[in-house]
């Protein structure tokens, strides 16, 4: 799970080497979700041939670091996708509404990520709450959601330590797990396919986007450190880098954790997840089984700090990215209010504290669909054609790095972001075409009250 940073101001210094850069990245992807998307990844294609679904997802983002890479380097201190599709399209003009057009999918998929948290949070609790129904489950994502919210309703100086306890706590949770499973692992139990697994079908081909879905949802932050491109040293080397170690280094952690899961708990006793309850807290079950429920319940105790440690970070940190373009004048005013005696931005962290509760109240997979479908085309493939723009409109333009075997792995990236968009339930497809054209006529009227592009345009004509 992701956690993006404000755009840094100019005079920032440049602190971030490779190592630290890699170790942000990587921090921001572990966090709940290798926990909560075993049991959806294993249900997407009815066995363990869904790990295919991995394979997908780390060719996608592999080719889309790329482009993230092409960009962060060129332009370190323009504030991540932001600044780049701003930049890529024409700042006052295209570029604008496409500036417009990210604040406002963040300020819906943001919440999406977070409210997965919530949830994942209120699976865990049902291994030691016994008997937890549907309404009592949708009270506990309320009460973390709000609990979160008060705790960052006040100035944070720092949230150094709040970091270094969360990537702990997840480290000794993923070292445990991985140990667990090498040491009981069994080949037969891992590798028991079902009958006609690899048949190709259009419901195979469904099956492995729906894998796929999942696998870039927990491949999310692989770009983290372009929001803090002002404070990376030598940014020509160490963002392509950065990117390139950490997505390989997390693909291998979460290989390892999967089959650890299934070579101890047979894949049936939690697939299809919507049948089985015990999917919710399926890592509480494979230690249970390796060590006993005292232990299960420390661990499980263990998962639920991870995940709402992971939360209060998303949620401060993403707060702050509609505040900075509000402040720029690329989003809508009210977002820029800062508390008048605390100093934080307190309506985009109430917008985005109440959305994430609201967004927590709906399935972890529809969650992870809405999440992922909504940042596709604004986002995903709107910076795949920022990279084209400028290679044809800025030939000369620095490019410390530049992409490998261009243009290949773009168009890898953009036909993998189709395919996944394209055999996501029609649904979430209409939520997130809704979503897009909801902004784009907010941005209209938005523009249209403030005169400018491309109402500016038409008033000095006439």
């Amino acid at each position: 799970m992701t956690q993006p940073i404000a755009p840094a101001p100019p005079s920032m210094v440049r602190r971030f080497g490779l190592i630290h850069a890699t170790a942000l990245n990587m921090t921001n992807m572990i966090g709940i979700g290798p926990f909560i998307t075993i049991p959806l990844l294993m249900s997407a294609l009815g066995g363990p041939q869904a790990m295919l679904g991995w394979l997908v997802a780390l060719v996608i983002v592999m080719c889309d670091g790329m482009v993230w890479s092409e960009l962060g380097a060129a332009m370190p201190g323009s504030g991540g996708s932001f600044g780049y599709l701003r930049h890529g399209y024409g700042a006052e003009k295209v570029g604008r509404l496409m500036g417009f057009l990210f604040v406002w999918q963040f300020v819906l998929s943001g919440p999406l990520e977070i409210a997965s948290g919530y949830i994942g949070f209120s699976q865990y609790l049902g291994y030691i709450w016994k008997g937890i129904t549907a309404r009592q489950t949708i009270l506990v994502v309320t009460l973390v959601g709000v609990a979160n919210l008060a705790l960052l309703y006040r100035r944070i100086t720092s949230i150094a330590t709040i970091t270094v306890a969360l990537w702990v706590g997840t480290i000794v949770t993923v070292i445990v797990v991985i140990v667990t499973g090498a040491l009981h692992f069994d080949s037969r139990v891992a590798f028991d396919f079902p009958p006609g697994a690899f048949n190709l079908s259009l419901g195979f081909l469904l099956g492995l986007g729906a894998a796929s879905r999942i696998g870039v949802y927990d491949y999310l932050g692989y770009y983290d450190v372009c929001y803090i491109g002002d404070e990376v040293e030598n940014p020509g080397r160490v963002i392509p880098r950065s990117i390139l170690i950490s997505t390989v280094a997390v693909a291998l952690i979460y290989l390892a954790i999967n089959l650890s899961i299934i070579g101890v708990v047979p894949w049936r006793d939690f697939v299809p997840a919507a049948s089985h309850p015990q999917s919710n807290f399926v890592v509480s079950i494979f230690m249970e089984r390796t060590y006993g429920p005292g232990v299960a319940t420390l661990f499980t105790a263990m998962i639920l700090w991870t995940a709402f440690g992971s939360v209060f970070a998303l949620l401060l940190g993403y707060s702050r990215v509609p505040y900075a373009a509000a402040r720029d004048g690329y989003f809508f005013r009210v977002f820029a209010r800062l508390h008048p005696s605390g100093g934080f931005p307190y309506v985009s962290l109430v917008v985005l504290g109440v959305l994430s509760i609201l967004a927590g109240f709906v399935s972890l997979g529809m969650v992870i669909d809405a999440l992922i479908t909504t940042r596709i085309l604004v986002q995903f493939i709107g910076q795949i054609g920022a990279v084209t723009l400028l290679r044809r409109r800025a030939p000369d333009m620095p490019r410390p790095y530049r992409m490998w075997l261009y243009p290949v792995p773009s168009l890898v990236a953009l036909l993998g972001w189709i395919f996944i968009f394209a055999t996501t339930p029609p649904t979430v497809v209409a939520f997130g075409l809704g979503a897009l054209l909801l902004g784009a006529a907010c941005f209209g009227a938005w523009s249209w009250k403030g005169r400018t592009w491309p109402f500016e345009a038409r008033r000095l004509e006439a």
